[in-house]
């Protein structure tokens, strides 16, 4: 146990430790909404995307391609970069993603971290409901965090959770995860009001609270918030 301690400590100084254990994948790769454009056309067949930035000066892109499947599935490919608040490269991904017209998916993505460096990651979502009112879909991943630090062995984080929108304007999500690297549980909820949309831009506000619990330290409730506006292509 003293043993894990200490590659702990030595993967802090030498890391963002933002990037060492994710409650969930925060990637803009992960967390793009695509704008519907119908209740009956709830998977886009065109290539697509979008550019978001952030009121805390962080800002990302995300792309998406289809290039196979029928009626009700598409298969795309998809890749991502996201700018930390100095313009420089926070995350890299690429993958491949599944939608179903019932709002259903499956990814499978790696993302590459400048100073720490692989997670793979395989996330995927089930439709519980969904009418012109509500929308609640059912969240699950699992990512294999391979870091390029000798002393660091791979470890795992799995994770599952909720969220929900209310007529596209208001939403809420709830995660729990768990990390096997020193046996980490992280739980966040998090909040979202629209505040324009547009075909084309959407602006945001965002705010939740996150916790996590390990062996040796707990942490409280630590608020986050902040704006966000995104262009679609």
């Amino acid at each position: 146990m003293f043993g894990k301690i200490l590659l702990l400590a030595a993967l802090c100084a030498v890391v963002n430790c933002r990037y060492l254990i994710i409650e969930e994948p925060v990637y803009y790769i992960q967390n793009y909404d695509e704008p519907e454009e119908s209740t009956s056309m709830r998977v886009r067949r065109d290539a697509h995307g979008a550019i978001t930035v952030n009121s805390d000066g962080t800002s990302g892109a995300v792309v998406k391609v289809p290039f196979a499947g029928n009626d009700k599935n598409i298969v795309s490919a998809i890749g991502s970069v996201d700018l930390t608040d100095r313009l420089k490269v926070g995350a890299a991904t690429a993958g491949l993603a599944l939608d179903n017209v019932k709002g259903h998916g499956l990814s499978i993505t790696d993302t590459h971290i400048p100073g720490f460096g692989d997670k793979l990651t395989a996330p995927g979502k089930v439709n519980l409901i969904h009418n012109d009112n509500h929308d609640l879909t059912a969240k699950a991943f699992a990512t294999r965090n391979m870091p390029n630090l000798p002393v660091v062995p791979n470890f795992n984080t799995v994770g599952a959770g909720l969220d929900y929108m209310f007529k596209d304007k208001i939403g809420a999500s709830a995660t729990a995860a768990h990390t096997d690297f020193i046996n980490r549980n992280d739980y966040s909820l998090d909040g979202k009001l629209n505040l324009f949309k547009s075909p084309d831009t959407s602006i945001d506000f965002n705010a939740g609270l996150k916790k996590f619990e390990t062996p040796f330290i707990k942490s409280s409730w630590e608020p986050n918030f902040g704006f966000s506006l995104s262009k679609y292509f």
